[in-house]
C-alpha cells in the first residue's frame, strides 16, 4: 500500500502543491523562490529518504514569510495525509547529527497531537541570503500544527546560523524517516494503547 500525500493550498499569498512519498528514495524536486528554503527542504527529501516535490509561488515582492509558513502548513498535511492509519508505524523516532560546530537534537512522536517544544541559539545571523532565521521556528509549528506530531528540537550549542539550521532540518528528517517506518513486528498494529492516534 502506498503512502503517498498531496496537498494543494491556494490562497491570495500563494499557490502551494506539496507531494510526498514516505517510502521513496530521496528524490527531491523543490522550488519555493527562497534559496536557502529549497536547500532545506532537499535535505529533509534525501535524509529522510521521502521523494518530495514542492512547488510554491508566493507573494515574494512583499517577503519570504507568507511563502515560507505556506509551504510548511501543506508540508504538514501532505505528510498526516501519507501516514494514513498509522497501523504498523514505529511511531517515535529520534536523531541526534552534528554539523561542523553545530548539533541538533530531535525527538518525534507521530501521535495525533500537536505540539512543539523548541530551542535554539539565541545569538545568530539573522538572515542567510534571503532566509529569515526567524522562521525556522515558525516552519516547525506550521508543520506541527498540520502533521498533527509532537516534535522536540533543541540545538544546545552552534555558531555558523547556516549550520544551526541546517542540522535542525536534516535530524528532523531522519527522526521522522525512523518514526514512519513500518515495524515488522508490529504489523496490523496500532502503536498506541487508547486505540487512535
Amino acid at each position: 500500500m502506498s503512502r503517498v500525500g498531496r496537498v494543494e493550498r491556494v490562497t491570495k499569498e500563494t499557490s502551494v502543491l506539496v507531494e510526498i512519498d514516505l517510502d521513496g528514495s530521496g528524490k527531491v524536486e523543490v522550488a519555493t523562490g527562497v534559496g536557502f528554503y529549497d536547500h532545506m527542504l532537499d535535505q529533509l527529501g534525501r535524509h529522510g529518504l521521502f521523494d518530495l516535490t514542492v512547488k510554491t509561488e508566493g507573494d515574494l515582492h512583499i517577503d519570504s514569510h507568507h511563502t515560507i509558513e505556506d509551504t510548511a502548513l501543506a508540508l504538514g498535511a501532505a505528510f498526516k495525509q501519507a501516514l494514513g492509519d498509522k497501523v504498523g508505524i514505529y511511531r517515535f523516532g529520534n536523531c541526534t547529527v552534528p554539523l561542523d560546530e553545530s548539533l541538533a537534537q530531535v525527538t518525534v512522536d507521530l501521535s495525533g497531537r500537536p505540539y512543539l517544544v523548541h530551542t535554539e541559539p539565541e545569538h545568530m545571523a539573522p538572515m542567510i541570503g534571503e532566509y529569515d532565521t526567524t522562521m525556522t521556528r515558525h516552519i516547525l509549528e506550521s508543520f506541527v500544527a498540520q502533521a498533527q506530531i509532537a516534535l522536540h528540537v533543541h540545538v544546545p550549542y552552534g555558531r555558523n546560523a547556516h549550520h544551526i539550521v541546517e542540522c535542525q532540518f536534516k535530524a528532523l528528517a531522519r527522526a521522522l524517516r525512523y518514526a514512519s517506518e513500518r515495524d515488522p513486528r508490529a504489523a496490523g498494529i496500532l502503536p498506541s494503547t487508547k486505540g487512535a492516534l
